[in-house]
């Protein structure tokens, strides 16, 4: 039996009560977690909500869609769920519906949580063969609706996987010292964590399926108004893993110096005109 009550993806929808006692359930779970707050869920939603994500899952790019082809992003594209049926916007639109909202409240603890309409960097993700993302940490600040990113939700599509076909979602220690939870990305499990700006995650270990399959997963993220800007905005910031030969992101660090020594003015200036060079496909870096 699956966790959440979503029977059907365009006429499904989930009841407030129902899952603002399912959050409560599963707090204290959730709040004791190592290293950071987190909760892995097996059969979160009927598997046949998923089977349709599957079925229409996007084979060319969106307008939208963004794919990084670099040494701490490699071969991952992003689609947003805006341009995809009607069935599949209502599953996304469900998972930014209130009852969804007081499940998250309820589980993590964290009281007016804001789903981004946008999906700016959320919706469906996947990582070709031979692909991977750093262990990293997320990006703190939505600078379209001026909120702090408080929550991640990720939801995986991947039929009979096994740990040799890498993607595993990693989860690390503050220090980066020691790697504490590794899950394979198995078909219907769901993980959910905080996501400050020392909370460490990632599937560094490359996609190496033997069948040339793609890892696929649902992204979803949540927000609050409670951004100050007296504090310092920060893009992804990816962290090399001990003893290993990640790499670390020199473009992340030149743009923290500029934005230490450049007027604010000039700073955003050349953040906006960055922004619209990755758009448009001619930028590559964050």
């Amino acid at each position: 039996m699956s966790y959440l009550e979503i029977k059907d993806s365009q006429y499904g929808y989930l009841d407030i009560d129902q899952m603002a006692e399912k959050g409560l359930e599963l707090r204290e779970q959730y709040l004791s977690a190592s290293p950071f707050p987190h909760i892995v869920i097996d059969d979160f939603v009927s598997p046949n909500v998923l089977e349709k994500c599957l079925e229409e899952f996007p084979r060319e790019p969106d307008p939208e869609s963004i794919t990084f082809d670099r040494d701490q992003e490699r071969f991952k594209t992003g689609f947003n769920p805006d341009y995809m049926s009607p069935s599949v916007r209502s599953l996304f639109y469900s998972f930014n519906s209130r009852p969804f909202l007081k499940f998250l409240e309820n589980l993590t603890g964290i009281k007016g949580l804001i789903p981004d309409p946008y999906y700016l960097g959320g919706g469906f993700h996947e990582i070709k063969q031979g692909g991977h993302l750093s262990v990293h940490a997320d990006f703190n600040h939505h600078t379209r609706l001026d909120l702090e990113r408080r929550i991640n939700v990720l939801i995986y599509l991947n039929k009979d996987w096994s740990d040799e076909y890498g993607g595993q979602i990693e989860l690390w220690d503050r220090k980066m010292q020691n790697r504490v939870v590794s899950k394979t990305p198995d078909f219907n499990r769901c993980v959910i964590f905080n996501t400050d700006s020392d909370s460490y995650h990632g599937n560094p270990n490359p996609i190496n399926h033997p069948e040339n399959k793609s890892r696929r997963s649902i992204a979803l993220y949540y927000y609050t108004a409670t951004w100050d800007n007296q504090r310092r905005e920060h893009t992804t910031q990816f962290k090399a893993r001990p003893k290993t030969g990640d790499a670390i992101d020199w473009s992340v660090k030149i743009n923290e110096f500029l934005a230490d020594i450049v007027p604010p003015v000039i700073f955003r200036l050349y953040t906006r005109i960055k922004y619209r060079l990755k758009r448009s496909g001619r930028g590559k870096d964050d």
